[in-house]
């Protein structure tokens, strides 16, 4: 795969962080940054919308309930 170089910028605080996780994981910065934009793509970004999709197809009902019965408790009332 080719690689380019880039010049990005970033507080000295991130690039420290960044720096020094790379280097927990025994990697380059670089490596470590393209491995987090990999996972915010198609790893655990995309897990956790599906999990929310099949949350709310399982559970739907629930919410339609709750927001008809408000619907019905905040409309006007005769005294």
């Amino acid at each position: 795969m080719a690689k380019s170089q880039r010049g990005w910028r970033v507080d000295d605080e991130i690039a420290e962080l960044a720096t020094a996780r790379a280097k927990d994981r025994g990697m380059s910065v670089g490596d470590y940054i393209a491995a987090l934009v990999r996972e915010d793509v198609g790893g655990l970004r995309q897990r956790g919308v599906d999990a929310a999709r099949r949350f709310l197809d399982e559970h739907q009902a629930v919410f339609d309930d709750a927001e008809d019965a408000d619907r019905r408790s905040s409309g006007a009332h005769a005294a």
